[in-house]
Order: C-alpha cells, then structure tokens, then sequence
C-alpha cells in the first residue's frame, strides 16, 4: 500500500512539474495574454482535465513559478551573503547566485522578462518575491555592517545600488552570446569595490534608515 502511494506521490509531482515547464516555455515565447490552458496541457502529455487537479487557472501557474523561483534564489542568496567574510565576499557572492542562476535557467528569464506587466504591476520591482528580496538584502546588509563586513554607509542606498545594479546587468547579460554570468559578476563587483573606495571618509548622515 506504501508503494502505491509512494508513486502516487510521485506520479503527482511529475505532473505538476511537467505543467510548470510547459506553462514557463509558453509565457516566455507568446507571453501570460495569449497563453491558454488548453496551450499548456497540449504541451504536455497529460490529460486535458489534469490541469484543474493542480491549478484553477494559469494565473495560479504563473504564481507557483514566481514564488518557487524567488524562494529558491532568496535561499541560496542569504547564504552567500551570511557566509561573507569581507565586502569583496559579500558583493561577488551575491552577484554570482543571482546571474548564475538565469544563466542556468534562460527559459525563467524569459518567462519573467516577457511578462513584467501581465498583471498591471512590474514583477521586477513591485512583486511580492522582489520586495521580501530586497527586505532580506536590507537586513543581511545591516548585519554585515554591524560585524565589519561592510564599511557603514547608508543602508537603503547601498540596498537599493545592488538591487537596481543586479535587475539591470542580468538583462544585459542574458542579451550577449555567449551567457557568461562570470564576466557580470566580475563587472558589477568591481563597480561597487571601487565606487566604496573612499567611503570609510565620508560621512554618512542616516546609515541605519528605516525599514523597507
């Protein structure tokens, strides 16, 4: 009896995967507007009525995508930057996690990229998974800053610098032929190493503003 429900499980998850990367190729290449339901299924091998078993409707499809891809880039950032012994560390690592993962993932930036407004608002500034990004960059810039990692500015500047600098440069990025993530990373972490250059001599006058 375990076993079935094992595969049943199992047979669950196949499917509901194989709707999301039909539902991901479809919106990248006709855009959220004028992809159907019945467009995804036909993508698939599934059975016309599957779809409704795990989702009511495609605006459900493109939430799950959105929200597995920003829980998944939010995990693996906060690492890197919570493992970061200096602001070198802190910036490249990043920088790295979030170019390397589209540069992986080019169906995901497309997808993304294809429908910034399919709902009226930016997914790249106003989404929720965007600001809880920028919220958990906030405080893990903070912390840096109060152990010495990163030299004491101003916090929603710099939150904001690596923000704008990250949502801009991986566009540029994923344009060039070849993807080379590397390049952006080494690009962006020395734009910021060399504009903080002089920063332990200017003062600051809010470096710990309020909250996001």
């Amino acid at each position: 009896m375990s076993e079935k429900k094992g595969r049943r499980e199992l047979n669950r998850v196949e499917n509901r995967n194989a709707i999301l990367r039909a539902a991901i190729q479809l919106f990248g290449i006709h855009g959220f507007g004028a992809t159907t339901v019945r467009d995804i299924i036909r993508q698939t091998d599934l059975a016309a009525g599957t779809f409704y078993n795990y989702f009511s409707n495609k605006e459900e499809v493109f939430r799950a995508v959105v929200n597995e891809v920003g829980d998944s880039l939010r995990t693996q950032l906060r690492a890197a930057r919570n493992q970061a012994s200096s602001f070198e560390e802190f910036i490249a690592g990043s920088f790295r996690i979030y170019f390397t993962y589209y540069a992986k993932h080019p169906d995901i930036f497309m997808m993304l990229r294809s429908n910034q407004t399919y709902n009226g608002s930016l997914i790249a500034m106003e989404d929720h998974q965007a600001r809880t990004g920028l919220h958990e960059l906030r405080a893990d810039v903070a912390a840096a800053m109060d152990a010495g990692v990163i030299p004491e500015q101003d916090i929603d500047y710099l939150t904001a610098a690596i923000g704008g600098v990250a949502f801009s440069l991986v566009a540029e990025m994923m344009n060039r032929r070849p993807v080379d993530p590397e390049q952006a990373v080494q690009f962006a972490t020395r734009l910021f190493l060399n504009g903080m250059s002089d920063f332990n001599t200017v003062p600051a006058p809010n470096l710990k503003k309020k909250a996001l």
